[in-house]
């Protein structure tokens, strides 16, 4: 065995366990303790942070360095790793340049035998489903202070931008973040509102975290256990509202939380300063536009066109039942 050869093998097996008695690395590379030592060496020489543990039980252990050094994969991991990479261009996290860049080197290097594997798996990825809303770009600065937050169990303050950006700005939001997730081409942020007391879903991308962080918190049980069950309750009906024949979306001036306990199979999204929106469907307009207004609450249409024109009739309908003179049904 050569010594480039040698040394590879001796980082493959350094990579798939934490610590390495050195009287196994010389037997599995059949080579002698003084070549170990060498071989760790050198690789220590080409950037791999590889600590020594001294004593009968003595070893190897492959730590994290302070730079990038080149890295060994199997077959799986090499294939898994290119199909990552071309997915993670709609991410929406300002990394496709990076991403792209990665998948090129590593289509250069692999044996052809994978890279046939790779080319037989041709896919095209869309940030999400058709109907479903524009994907929203969020640097992974954002997301780092977020899920840095939530791992250290630290109040988060954070500018929240609603849709009304023109309008004068709120307050600083005061959170204590829980998980951060992402769901067709959007991240989200689930923290414990302090100021509302109440759990809320916040859009990364509107999100512009302040420093420092606050104190430390003791985590709160999401409803339900699961977080992602939690979460697609609060935005559940995406399959179930683009089955309906009219599908509208309005803005409510009431609170997320007001609205999704009656908001059935429809879509609601936390806006801030107590209004929402909320995406729902019907059989007809004008019972789609009756729908929203069992909320006793004021309503901006989103959208489309007809929603609009079924709340002027609803309007006309409801004006004439109140004057009694509406006409009997023939």
């Amino acid at each position: 065995m050569t010594t480039t050869s040698r040394l590879l093998n001796l980082l493959s097996l350094l990579q798939t366990r934490r610590d390495w008695p050195g009287s196994v690395l010389a037997e599995r590379l059949n080579i002698s303790h003084r070549t170990v030592r060498r071989d760790v060496d050198r690789l220590r020489e080409m950037g791999y942070s590889i600590q020594a543990t001294m004593g009968v039980d003595g070893g190897y252990r492959l730590d994290a360095g302070s730079e990038l050094p080149p890295l060994l994969f199997d077959d799986d991991q090499a294939i898994a790793l290119a199909v990552s990479l071309q997915a993670a261009t709609v991410t929406g996290v300002g990394i496709e340049e990076g991403a792209l860049r990665a998948l090129t080197t590593v289509r250069q290097v692999m044996p052809s035998r994978l890279r046939h594997r790779l080319n037989a798996l041709e896919f095209t990825t869309i940030p999400t489903r058709p109907g479903d809303a524009a994907p929203a770009s969020v640097s992974p600065e954002v997301l780092i202070a977020l899920s840095s937050a939530a791992r250290a169990s630290e109040v988060l303050r954070f500018d929240y931008a609603g849709p009304d950006a023109g309008s004068d700005p709120a307050p600083p939001r005061r959170v204590e973040p829980h998980h951060l997730l992402t769901s067709h081409g959007r991240w989200y942020l689930v923290a414990w509102d302090l100021e509302r007391d109440d759990w809320r879903v916040f859009r990364a991308d509107r999100i512009n975290p302040r420093t420092p962080t606050g104190p430390r918190f003791a985590p709160r049980q999401i409803p339900g256990g699961n977080v992602t069950e939690y979460v697609s309750a609060r935005f559940k009906g995406s399959e179930r509202t683009n089955q309906w024949p009219c599908t509208g979306k309005v803005i409510l001036g009431r609170p997320a939380g007001y609205v999704l306990p009656f908001a059935g199979d429809g879509i609601v999204e936390d806006l801030g300063s107590g209004r929402c929106s909320l995406e729902a469907g019907s059989w007809s307009w004008v019972a789609l536009a009756a729908a929203f207004n069992r909320f006793d609450t004021d309503i901006e249409v989103i959208g489309p066109p007809e929603l609009s024109q079924a709340f002027a009739q609803l309007a006309e309908r409801n004006a004439a039942t109140a004057e009694g003179t509406l006409a009997p049904p023939t």
